[in-house]
């Protein structure tokens, strides 16, 4: 039986393990570029796409 993983969510994973041991290197930028990568092929990038805009025109307008 195999086991298939998307790659978005293993790259989240090993971010998020990076992210918490504190560990910041050349390998962790590569891991958080190849994670921003494959989350903007799902379906998450529209709303994300949506939220960063919304958040724009809100720091402009104060």
């Amino acid at each position: 039986m195999a086991i298939t993983v998307p790659l978005f969510a293993l790259f989240g994973l090993i971010l998020a393990f990076l992210l918490r041991a504190k560990t910041l290197s050349l390998g962790s930028a590569f891991i958080a570029a190849a994670f921003g990568f494959f989350l903007a092929s799902t379906g998450a990038a529209k709303p994300i796409n949506q939220l960063t805009e919304n958040l724009i025109q809100a720091l402009s307008n104060l």
